[in-house]
Formats: C-alpha cells, sequence, structure tokens
C-alpha cells in the first residue's frame, strides 16, 4: 500500500521529485499533470531560465499562473512567447534542443523502455491503450527522459508487452544500434520509488525508496530483481517552500491527489 504523510501527499512528493530532475537554463517537454506542476515548480525555485516546450505547440518562458487542466486551455496561450505548429516543436526534438523530457505509461522495463499501446499480445490485447501521442519522439529524441508512473509489478516489469517508446532497447549499445544519435532514460519516479539507470548496464537501479516505504517493498513491487545502489537513501521530503509553489498551482490537489490543502504552506 502506498502511504501519503501527514505534511504531504504522495503525489506531492512525485511531483517534487520530478521538479529536482530540471536543470537550470533547459529546455523542457514538458506534458501533463505532475509533469506540468513539476516544470512549474523547478521554474519558480532553482530553474528560472527553463523554457517549457508542449506538444500541442505552445512554448513558454514563464508557467500559466492558472491550472490547466489540458494544454490546449486558454490560459497557456496567454503569454505564449510562441504558438506554432506542433511540427514545430517537434523539430525541436530533432535539432536535438530539447535538454529533458516527461512521460508516462501503462508499463516500464528494466532498460526504461515504455508502454502506453497494449497489456498482452499485441495482435489479441488484453487492453488497447491510447498509444504514443509524442511520447515515442521525447522517448528517442530528447538528451534525456524522465518516465512518471505509478509503481506494481504488473506495471514495473522486466519486459514490457509492446515498446512503445525506446529506453535502452535490450541493454547497452542498442540505441546506437538502432539510430538513436542521444539521451535515453535518465530517471523513473514512482508513488514507491526513484530509479536511475546504471551507465554501463543500461539497467534501472533503485536510488531512493520515499518516506513510508522500505526498500523490501519496492522491491517486492517491482517485476524484476532489481539492484540497490550504493548509498541509496530515502527519497528527500518536499521542503515547506516547494509545497507552498507547488499548492499555488493546483491548491485543490487536482493533479496531486491532495485536495484539502489550500489552507497550508
Amino acid at each position: 500500500m502506498v502511504r501519503d504523510v501527514a505534511d504531504w501527499s504522495v503525489g506531492e512528493l512525485m511531483v517534487v521529485a520530478a521538479s529536482r530532475e530540471i536543470r537550470d537554463g533547459e529546455v523542457v517537454f514538458v506534458g501533463m499533470r505532475l509533469p506540468l506542476l513539476a516544470y512549474c515548480v523547478a521554474k519558480r525555485l532553482h530553474a528560472p531560465r527553463s523554457v517549457g516546450v508542449f506538444e500541442n505547440g505552445i512554448v513558454r518562458d514563464v508557467p500559466t499562473p492558472q491550472l490547466l487542466y489540458t494544454m490546449s486551455d486558454t490560459p497557456n496561450i496567454v503569454g505564449a512567447v510562441w504558438c506554432t505548429r506542433m511540427a514545430n516543436v517537434m523539430g525541436l526534438l530533432q535539432r536535438g534542443d530539447v535538454d529533458v523530457g516527461f512521460i508516462g505509461g501503462a508499463q516500464v522495463d528494466r532498460f526504461g523502455n515504455v508502454n502506453s499501446s497494449y497489456i498482452g499480445d499485441p495482435h489479441r490485447p488484453q487492453v488497447k491503450l491510447p498509444g504514443s501521442g509524442g511520447a515515442a519522439d521525447i522517448a528517442s529524441l530528447a538528451k534525456r527522459l524522465v518516465v512518471i508512473l505509478p509503481h506494481g509489478r504488473h506495471r514495473l516489469v522486466e519486459r514490457v508487452d509492446f515498446r512503445t517508446s525506446p529506453g535502452y532497447g535490450d541493454g547497452p549499445g542498442w540505441r546506437q544500434r538502432v539510430g538513436l544519435p542521444r539521451g535515453g532514460p535518465s530517471a523513473v519516479i514512482t508513488d514507491r520509488a526513484v530509479f536511475r539507470f546504471d551507465p554501463q548496464t543500461c539497467e534501472a537501479v533503485l536510488h531512493h525508496w520515499h518516506p513510508g516505504q522500505s526498500v523490501d517493498e519496492v522491491l517486492e513491487n517491482t517485476g524484476w530483481p532489481v539492484r540497490v545502489a550504493e548509498g541509496a537513501s530515502p527519497t528527500p521530503e518536499p521542503s515547506a517552500e516547494e509545497l507552498r509553489v507547488l499548492r499555488e498551482y493546483d491548491p485543490e490537489g487536482v493533479w496531486t491527489g491532495n485536495r484539502n490543502r489550500a489552507d497550508q504552506p
């Protein structure tokens, strides 16, 4: 069972952990829900020169002050530095101008490949999912990739049922062999833990387990034998300032699942 802590929700912790993946001056392919909030927190607190790119053709250097329910909401258009075609923002990916991209999915495997297409045999699937959208482009062409999804053995699997968005494929050297010139996943953030990727083996390694969790709980709920990084530690809790900024953007917890905290820090 994934547990909230008294002062913050697990969703808020995931947003804060994702925000810490953004460095100052970076171009960020934002996405919606938790990554959008992560960009807002990073922009306000430690990455003031970062720029947000949205798949629908919007580029912003200042987050919208209002909560977005879709990336095409009017507040996301007002004040944007560029409102263009999808092909143009995908061109930024192709040129290598995007530093970090965020995606989600139904499954992720030990090499960071993401499935958002089918559960089961793709020819006779048990479940048909929405598909890639721009996720495959982001995974293929951003300089690094961060995956955010709920944790469970059916989600963190040894091998995805369908490779919608490529991570490190079958392991070391795969991206180079198939012609992907850069990038690859750098982190997987779940509601239990944060994984990073070993540069030698290209496998996800446990670096942080969230407060309220344990290493054993994380390993029991992961579908392959995960290695624990040397020096692995509990995920740093959100600071009061991180929570304050996050709750300014999502005061009712629409995306974080924390609907009763508008009056808190």
